[in-house]
C-alpha cells in the first residue's frame, strides 16, 4: 500500500529531520482544524495551564507522528541507546534485582514509542523481555508497520485477552516488567470514574489489578523529547503510596491513585502531552 512504502521510505530520513518537518506538521494541524484546536484548548485550559505554558505541544503531536517511521521501520541494526539518557533508572534496577515485577505507567506524554525500544535494547539480553498487551491497529495498513515495531528483540506482545493478561501476571510474579498507558480510556465496563485534573475520566482498573495480584512495583517513566533534536531522557519515579498494592482498596482510589501520578507528571512538562486526546470521552453504555 501508498502509506506503507512511504513509511518505510521515511524511514530512511535521518530522526532529526523527521522531527523538524514534524513540528511544522503539529503546528499546521493546528491552524487548520478548528475542531481540533478547540479540543486541545479546552483539556489545557481546563487543567489549569496558561497558553505558554502548552504552547510547545502544538508542535509535540507533530514531532511524535513524524518520528514513527524512523522508530518503527529504520534500518536494521541502528539502535537507539546512543540517543537516549537516563533520569532515575536505579529505581527499575532494584525493583528487578528484588525479584519484584515492575509496572511501568505512562502517560499520552514525550516519545512513549522510544520507551519499549530502549528498555529492550539496553536490558532485553540480561533482564528478559519487556512484556506488553497489543491489539493490531483497526486501520488495516497501520497492521504490519505497528507489528514490525513490536517484533524486536527485547519486546514481547500478548493479546489483549483473559489468557493475555494471565500471561502478563505470570511474566510480573516471575520478576518481569511490562509498560501501560492508564490515560487511555478504557472499553466499557473494564474502567471506573476517578479524577483526572479535577474531571471524572473514565480510567482503567487493569493497572491496579495487576499490581495487587502480582506484587509488582510501579513506577511512573516517561521519555522526554530535548529541544533542538538533541535526543531524550528516560525518567522514572515510584508512583508512591500503597493504594495499589492493597487488595483491600476500593477501584476508584487506584484508579484516582494512578491518575494523581500522571497528573504529577504532566504538570512538569505540559508541552509534551498529547492535550488532543479524547481522555474525558464517555465509553457506550457508561452513565
Amino acid at each position: 500500500m501508498l502509506m506503507v512504502r512511504l513509511f518505510r521510505l521515511l524511514a530512511h530520513v535521518p530522526l532529526r529531520w523527521m522531527q523538524r518537518v514534524g513540528a511544522l506538521l503539529g503546528w499546521l494541524v493546528w491552524l487548520c482544524s478548528s475542531a481540533y484546536r478547540r479540543r486541545f484548548e479546552e483539556h489545557a485550559s481546563a487543567a489549569g495551564f496558561t497558553p505558554s505554558q502548552y504552547r510547545p505541544a502544538r508542535a509535540a503531536i507533530g514531532t511524535m507522528v513524524a518520528e514513527l517511521p524512523w522508530l518503527w521501520l529504520r534500518p536494521e541494526g541502528r539502535g537507539v541507546l546512543h540517543l537516549v539518557q537516563w533520569d532515575g533508572v536505579e529505581h527499575f534496577e532494584s525493583a528487578l534485582d528484588a525479584g519484584k515485577g515492575v509496572i511501568l505507567a505512562l502517560p499520552h506524554m514525550g516519545c512513549w514509542e522510544m520507551i519499549g525500544q530502549s528498555l529492550a535494547e539496553r536490558y532485553g539480553a540480561t533482564r528478559g523481555p519487556l512484556v506488553a498487551l497489543y491489539r493490531p491497529a483497526r486501520k488495516p495498513w497501520l497492521r504490519p508497520l505497528i507489528a514490525s515495531s513490536r517484533d524486536r528483540p527485547g519486546l514481547k506482545a500478548v493479546p489483549t485477552s483473559v489468557s493475555g493478561v494471565r500471561s502478563l501476571i505470570r511474566v510480573l510474579r516471575g520478576g518481569g516488567y511490562t509498560a501501560i498507558l492508564p490515560d487511555q480510556v478504557p472499553p466499557d465496563g473494564q474502567g471506573v470514574w476517578a479524577p483526572f485534573f479535577g474531571r471524572p475520566a473514565y480510567t482503567m482498573t487493569l493497572l491496579p489489578r495487576l499490581a495487587q495480584q502480582s506484587g509488582a512495583q510501579v513506577l511512573l517513566c516517561w521519555c522526554e523529547r530535548l529541544p533542538g533534536s538533541k535526543g531524550y531522557v528516560m525518567r522514572f519515579e515510584p508512583l508512591g503510596g500503597t493504594e495499589l498494592q492493597d487488595a483491600s482498596t476500593t477501584p476508584e482510589a487506584s484508579a484516582a491513585a494512578v491518575n494523581a501520578g500522571m497528573e504529577r507528571l504532566i504538570r512538569r512538562s505540559p508541552g509534551q502531552y498529547l492535550w488532543s486526546y479524547a481522555r474525558y470521552k464517555q465509553p457506550a453504555g457508561e452513565a
